[in-house]
């Protein structure tokens, strides 16, 4: 096979992040594919930044080999946090009476960790609080992040004041802040890192909220063009939701997947433009989208097994990425640095809702 050398957005989702190990996981089988870049948000970053200190650990297969047991280590610590254990990952979180650990013995333990989180801040916990991320990532058979290395990672994360995004690059993804990108505020309390642009310590939250991942780093013209996409949250869901938790899972969904569209839609008008002729002689690159993904497998899954993973369902995610960046490589080599695979016109079809016309864009900006 020709070589071939692409970018990973890899986008958030909690456990459903085991989805993107199965699919790191193939794409390392191809020594022809190299890895330019990866952008990635909450288990996007996990993932991203375990598998780029892995790359950035040794060369050539060594390497791959080194961010497969990343990635392993990862989910198998992850993989701890099962519903008969889930007292004793609670107890990471904060002190758990025992009152209360024998309700978790009897009831839905998403139902009570769920309560807890609506009815508790995770600044509540005083000097008990503590992230158990943090503990993981520092195992990791290969802990440096942002290693100097041929492959460029990106971690996005949202600034709690500003609400804008912070996008972590190389040397600056820490595991600081790769916990910041995977900060649920519900959850965790806001991780707090120095931004040399304000001068200050600024405090970040989940970067899912403003950018899920943010594409726009690998649109760098030394990068190549084609960025494929892992996406984790179904863009689609037949049924209109009834009950008040499938209805918050589908606002949890919208909310994490409205930024991402919007970067998907802009590079679609660029490529309007980019075929209309309309782009000679101007910097704006037309990027190739390509996208993996199982969105029947996610639309039967919900929020609950986003939070409390299951060893199982961890392994199910994994089996399913790896057949899915299997399906994807059988039907789309060919078309990597050649063509995109994404169907923009499925995806946005023409209506009132895309992005005004270029010849009204250029009559407004000429009067």
């Amino acid at each position: 096979m020709e070589r071939r050398s692409i970018n990973l957005a890899l986008q958030g989702g909690g456990a459903h992040g085991a989805f993107t190990w199965g699919v790191l996981d193939r794409l390392l089988d191809e020594d022809w594919l190299d890895i330019a870049a990866i952008s990635g948000t909450s288990a996007g970053a996990l993932n991203g930044a375990a598998l780029q200190a892995g790359l950035a650990a040794a060369k050539g297969r060594g390497g791959r080999q080194a961010a497969r047991e990343n990635l392993g280590h990862i989910w198998s610590e992850v993989g701890e946090v099962s519903d008969s254990r889930v007292v004793r990952w609670l107890h990471s979180f904060f002190p758990v009476p025992r009152s209360m650990e024998r309700l978790t013995e009897t009831f839905s333990p998403f139902a009570w960790f769920d309560n807890v989180t609506r009815l508790f801040s995770p600044y509540d916990y005083g000097p008990f609080y503590t992230n158990p991320l943090r503990a993981i990532l520092k195992t990791m058979p290969y802990p440096t992040f942002g290693a100097k290395c041929s492959t460029r990672i990106f971690v996005n994360a949202t600034n709690v004041r500003t609400g804008q995004p912070r996008v972590f690059a190389d040397a600056e993804v820490t595991v600081d802040a790769v916990l910041a990108s995977a900060c649920l505020p519900t959850i965790y309390r806001a991780v707090k890192i120095y931004d040399p642009r304000t001068g200050e310590m600024e405090e970040y939250w989940d970067g899912g909220y403003s950018g899920n991942p943010s594409l726009w780093p690998l649109y760098a013209p030394e990068l190549p063009r084609d960025i494929v996409l892992v996406n984790i949250n179904p863009l689609r869901r037949d049924e209109v939701p009834k009950t008040p938790a499938a209805i918050a899972d589908r606002v949890n969904e919208i909310s994490f997947n409205t930024a991402l569209l919007s970067e998907l839609r802009a590079i679609n008008f660029v490529k309007r433009l980019h075929d209309e002729g309309r782009l000679k002689g101007k910097v704006m690159k037309n990027v190739l989208m390509h996208m993996i993904l199982d969105d029947t497998l996610m639309n039967d899954l919900t929020a609950r097994t986003k939070i409390l993973p299951d060893p199982g369902m961890l392994e199910r995610m994994f089996t399913a990425g790896k057949a899915s960046a299997d399906s994807f490589l059988d039907r789309h080599a060919d078309d990597l640095n050649q063509r995109d695979s994404v169907d923009f016109t499925t995806l946005f079809p023409r209506g009132i809702s895309e992005p005004a016309d270029p010849e009204e864009i250029e009559r407004l900006s000429e009067g």
